[in-house]
């Protein structure tokens, strides 16, 4: 019965191995093909951020005082 055992356990142990195996080999195919279709298109993933121009001098949140009050005094000088 123990060698029945493990002879079932080296069977599952190898059913593992080939399954993950194969997964890899699976994901490496596809990492392959969508590497040739990007390739293929010229196509940069994620696409760049368009350049956008500097806000206005006062045109931000603290100088319309949307600035949240409860920030106000979180930095300080440093003490001595």
């Amino acid at each position: 019965m123990n060698s029945d055992t493990s002879a079932r356990n080296a069977l599952r142990d190898l059913e593992l191995e080939v399954e993950a195996e194969g997964r890899e080999w699976m994901r490496q195919r596809l990492q392959q093909k969508l590497q040739a279709q990007v390739e293929q298109a010229g196509a940069i993933f994620p696409p760049g951020r368009p350049k956008s121009a500097p806000s206005k001098t006062g045109n931000d949140a603290l100088a319309h005082g949307l600035w949240p009050r409860y920030v106000e005094g979180v930095a300080r000088e440093k003490s001595r």
